[in-house]
């Protein structure tokens, strides 16, 4: 298998962060005292978010709660590529040699620029890779200006954020083998194998004969996921699915709590919601639209809906402490046929 600092050696993580940095646009104009007001507010509101939180998943009581980090566009630029690079296994140090070297410098400078594009997107986000053992982040110029766009009340949004991103820190700090999980499922992702060229492009040949020929595809197999797994190998495929199914439990987990506490701390989380689920479903502009396709924006829609509709349904049919035993190992995590039919994991599991 490749080393994964092979992989992560392929970029030049310091400069892709120089390139994201600079490329990341400028956040909403503000005043120095709302600046400072939703930067201490949003602290505050990690820090709030985190008692309900536990109480609703049964997971982490007791621990400590360690303080949120606050930051702009260009900082989550800085701690993404910091984050990748660890879970790559890379050293600091490019490619080895001139040509190494450059080809490191070209795949950083593109990795920058789609860091620099998604950092205005991103309101929080917990980075299991970061430093000890973990941070969670909150990007206040994004959060400000979301709120400002669904016209909510802004402390009502900042603490509806933070009961989502908390939620990530507790799943991780209750479970710490899910950050191994995803970097030992990344490690088999990013192997070549030695493969040939010709065994990649005979696959992806037949992905292209299949779909003008009309087969059926899943949500896994259509559009740009489904190029994907044209050209990997079986082991790759079963590790892609790995990372989708962490991915949609995760993201349905925090979404079910969101749902359950809100109504309890946050007043208008009935606004809230309603006026979040609209800017999503808003359609985009065209180039917009094809480059968030690209970086698995709408997958990323799909996987809160589907995520939630399971956990919903698991928790509805035998409550949090018996639907808590998802999180024992690798073994009783969903499998992709039972993300669809709860009823199926809890056969097999419970």
């Amino acid at each position: 298998m490749t080393d994964r600092s092979d992989i992560g050696g392929a970029v030049d993580w310091s400069f892709a962060a120089d390139v994201g940095a600079k490329l990341s646009r400028p956040g909403p104009a503000t005043t120095d005292y709302t600046r400072d007001q939703v930067i201490a507010q949003l602290h505050d509101s990690a820090r709030t978010a985190e008692l309900p939180v536990r109480e609703v998943t049964h997971l982490n009581e007791g621990a400590e709660v360690p303080d949120a980090r606050v930051i702009d566009r260009p900082q989550w630029v800085r701690a993404a590529t910091r984050s990748m690079r660890v879970m790559t296994g890379a050293a600091e140090a490019a490619g080895k040699g001139p040509v190494g070297a450059l080809t490191a410098k070209v795949t950083g400078a593109q990795t920058g620029a789609v860091l620099a594009f998604i950092s205005s997107g991103i309101l929080g986000q917990y980075d299991p890779f970061g430093p000890d053992q973990g941070e969670l982040l909150l990007v206040y110029p994004n959060v400000i200006a979301v709120e400002r766009q669904l016209r909510v009340k802004p402390a009502d949004f900042r603490l509806w954020v933070c009961l989502h991103e908390v939620t990530h820190r507790v799943q991780f700090r209750a479970n710490p083998w899910l950050a191994e999980h995803m970097s030992s499922s990344l490690a088999v992702l990013t192997d070549d194998g030695g493969e040939q060229a010709g065994d990649v492009i005979g696959r992806l040949a037949e992905y292209v004969r299949a779909q003008r020929g009309g087969t059926p595809v899943d949500a896994n197999s259509a559009g740009v996921l489904g190029l994907l797994r044209a050209v990997q190998t079986e082991p790759q495929r079963r590790a892609l699915d790995r990372l989708l199914v962490l991915g949609t439990l995760l993201e349905g987990h925090a979404e079910h709590v969101m749902d359950a506490v809100g109504p309890a701390v946050v007043p208008t989380v009935a606004t809230i919601r309603r006026r979040f689920d609209e800017r999503r479903q808003r359609k985009q502009p065209p180039l917009q639209r094809i480059i968030r396709t690209l970086l698995g924006f709408d997958a990323k829609l799909n996987q809160y809906t589907r995520g939630k509709v399971f956990v919903d349904e698991v928790v509805a049919r035998v409550g949090m402490e018996r639907f808590n035993a998802i999180w024992t190992d690798a073994e009783t995590l969903p499998l992709p046929s039972e993300i669809e039919e709860p009823q199926r994991w809890i056969d097999r599991v419970l």
